[in-house]
């Protein structure tokens, strides 16, 4: 028996001694920049990193360190640096671990270095990069030459119920923002990508869970996960390694509750059946069971009869105070109850010691450099101007805006000081800025088409001259001209011979009309007999015109998120206008190609365009002056970014058909052509407007 109990001494000696093999001594913390960079101090130095985790609800990141030792004798150290508020140091058996508590979910980085672990938050909310001691990037990796993609999205359901997704993350350092829209939970993992394998919609209903649908799409350069639960929830999410899960519990609805969900009642259940029981007796029992500290005013006195069954006891607590007129503040684990009369006296009376404090407390003056804003907008928040009342300062607060070096001199109480500093730490922020790139696309397709005749008739009697044309058979001659004249054309008359003319008379003259200033072709027919000395004339007219275009404007432009931009190019045309006096004075009107917009950047990444494009040429001339053909189109739209759509669009088609004939000669069947000029139009014009706005990147690289 002896000696096992020695080796037992033996085994938890060494034990005790391969978990001091190694301890934490200290934890320091700075600011670089924005980011917030932890030293750990060893005892020794670590063969490699830690493994680690992180939370986003809470906002938390966890290392735990195998085989060490707690040797700075805290459990809390307070940081208050930056996003960090404080780290935990826990001691567990055979390790340790350290918890940063956060005030918002941020990627960190880890490097050892000596006898040291640096810990690096990016307060930016993107991927984390090592730095050492001085502030210098620690191996960094080499540049990705594809984008980072999601490898694999699961569900899977837990023994009470609940549902987790579990995403498996490309690296460990992935930003993932986690919130609640209404019922649906909204998970946005920044700048990677998604396969098209897992774009798609999971039905998980059949699971029994929460959970009855996943959909994953790509948004711009992020990837977004919306969860759809049912019923009464709560969610949580953690992230181990390259592993997110976001937990989804169910909560059991309660009929005796007066209110269902996270914000019911969930203490332990407990009956009651009591006869005029005094109300501080049953405040202790509350106590016993809720395992709180009571703290009950002298004045909370009386008795009262209950009867509850199977009753929550904070349900059971808040119905006696609501029945004696009580009220109560909770202070961590410590609740005091007293009548409602007396807590709000007592906080009244505090506030107006708090406000004789600030009439007494000194004032200090602070000054802040704005970077992105400009000092003259804080004018009405101060209410230096006179224009506002509604200022956050102290009735002795006063402040300063210096324009020339963008700066504010504020003088108030610490506390006010504070508040304006939070206030310029959210307003005074880059804005995003966004190219928005228009195309105004005109095509057009013209046809026309005339064909028309022309018919005359002359007579040679009584003429002497010799024979025209060339002769077929005896007197009957054929002469082939270009011209309804005939041969021999000459100031309207048909020659003979050198020294003779003779009249021709047109009796019909319908020829083919010109198309944008062409003349139609011709071809002419001259019959005539020398015995008979007669002349028939005829000409045939035909114009065929066919023609397409298009033109394409391209006018881009960058602006700063909701901030207007205007773009145009164009001519100003002069005309005269007259006064009553009669004098006249130049004006000018624009013909210009302009872009008019406004961008708005939403929480999700697309972009609201309020946009107005013009699109107006030179007319035709009048006697007035020229006219202006305008195109616009003016509107509100939605677009995701880097997305093109379609603004409006405008189809034109003209149709025309022209017949001008000669009565009753112009309906003979075939003849009736000679008699009658026809012509056909068919033009076609379309105007397409597209839109395309693209976020700009903050950090824009130099080539």
């Amino acid at each position: 028996m002896l000696a096992k109990f020695s080796l037992f001494i033996l085994m938890g000696l060494s034990q005790l001694c391969l978990a001091q093999s190694n301890s934490i001594e200290s934890i320091t913390a700075n600011q670089q920049g924005a980011n917030v960079i932890v030293r750990v101090g060893m005892k020794n130095p670590l063969t490699k990193s830690p493994v680690g985790f992180s939370i986003a609800n809470p906002a938390r990141v966890a290392l735990d360190f195998a085989d060490t030792a707690n040797g700075t004798g805290k459990a809390s150290i307070d940081v208050n640096i930056g996003d960090l508020r404080t780290v935990n140091v826990i001691e567990a058996t055979g390790r340790s671990r350290l918890v940063f508590n956060l005030n918002k979910p941020l990627n960190y980085a880890t490097v050892i270095e000596g006898n040291a672990l640096i810990v690096t938050i990016d307060a930016s909310g993107g991927v984390a990069t090592a730095v050492s001691s001085q502030g210098l990037p620690v191996a960094a990796q080499a540049p990705l030459t594809t984008k980072l993609a999601l490898r694999d999205i699961d569900f899977r359901r837990g023994v009470g119920g609940e549902g987790r997704i579990v995403v498996d993350l490309p690296l460990n350092p992935i930003a993932v923002d986690v919130r609640q829209q209404g019922q649906k939970i909204i998970v946005d993992f920044l700048k990677v990508g998604l396969p098209e394998v897992l774009r798609r919609r999971l039905d998980v209903a059949d699971f029994g869970s929460p959970v009855q649908t996943i959909t994953t799409t790509a948004v711009g350069e992020n990837v977004r996960m919306v969860i759809e639960p049912k019923g009464l929830w709560e969610q949580s999410s953690y992230q181990s390694d390259t592993q997110f899960v976001v937990e989804v519990k169910p909560i059991k609805e309660d009929p005796n509750k007066l209110t269902q969900g996270t914000q019911g009642y969930r203490g332990e259940r407990l009956s009651f059946n009591f006869q005029s029981i005094e109300v501080r007796a049953i405040l202790q029992i509350i106590a016993e069971v809720s395992g709180l500290n009571v703290i009950a005013s002298d004045t909370v006195t009386g008795t009262i009869t209950l009867r509850l069954k199977d009753v929550p006891w904070d349900q059971a607590l808040d119905n006696i105070m609501q029945i004696k007129g009580l009220d109560m503040r909770k202070n961590g684990t410590v609740i005091w109850v007293a009548p409602k009369d007396e807590l709000l006296t007592k906080e009244k009376l505090e506030l107006e010691q708090k406000a004789q404090i600030a009439e007494l407390e000194p004032l200090k003056t602070e000054s802040f450099q704005l970077n992105y804003q400009k000092a003259e907008a804080f004018k009405l928040v101060f209410g230096v101007d006179g224009s506002s009342t509604n200022r956050i300062l102290s009735k002795r607060g006063s402040a300063v805006i210096e324009p020339r070096t963008n700066q504010l001199f504020v003088t108030d109480i610490p506390s006010k000081l504070e508040e304006v500093r939070k206030l310029i730490q959210k307003t005074d922020i880059a804005s995003k800025q966004v190219l928005i790139e228009a195309r105004i696309v005109e095509a057009d397709d013209t046809f026309s088409k005339n064909l028309g005749a022309k018919l005359g008739f002359a007579d040679m009697r009584g003429l002497r001259g010799g024979d025209v044309g060339y002769q077929l058979q005896g007197n009957q001659r054929l002469a082939l001209t270009g011209n309804y004249l005939g041969v021999g054309e000459q100031t309207g008359q048909a020659k003979i011979t050198d020294q003779s003319f003779i009249p021709n008379t047109q009796f019909v003259s319908l020829p083919a009309a010109g198309i944008n200033g062409l003349n139609p072709g011709s071809l002419a027919v001259s019959l005539f007999s020398s015995a008979a000395n007669r002349f028939l004339n005829l000409e045939l007219s035909a114009l065929e015109a066919d023609g397409k275009g298009k033109i394409i404007s391209s006018p881009r432009v960058v602006t700063a998120d909701q901030l207007k931009a205007m773009i145009e190019q164009g001519t100003e045309l002069p005309y005269q206008v007259s006064t009553s006096s009669g004098a006249t004075s130049i004006f000018f009107r624009k013909a210009t190609l302009r872009l008019e917009v406004t961008p708005q950047i939403t929480p999700d990444g697309n972009v609201i365009l309020d946009v107005d494009v013009h699109k107006d040429s030179v007319g035709v001339e009048t006697r007035a002056g020229y006219a202006i053909d305008t195109k616009e189109v003016k509107t509100m739209v939605l677009v995701e970014n880097g997305g093109t759509v379609v603004l409006g669009g405008i189809f034109q088609q003209n149709e025309r058909d022209n017949v001008t004939k000669i009565p009753f000669f112009g309906d003979l069947p075939l003849f009736g052509n000679l008699f009658k000029t026809t012509g056909k139009t068919n033009d076609k014009t379309e105007l397409l407007i597209f839109i395309t706005p693209k976020i700009v990147a903050e950090r824009m690289s130099t080539k």
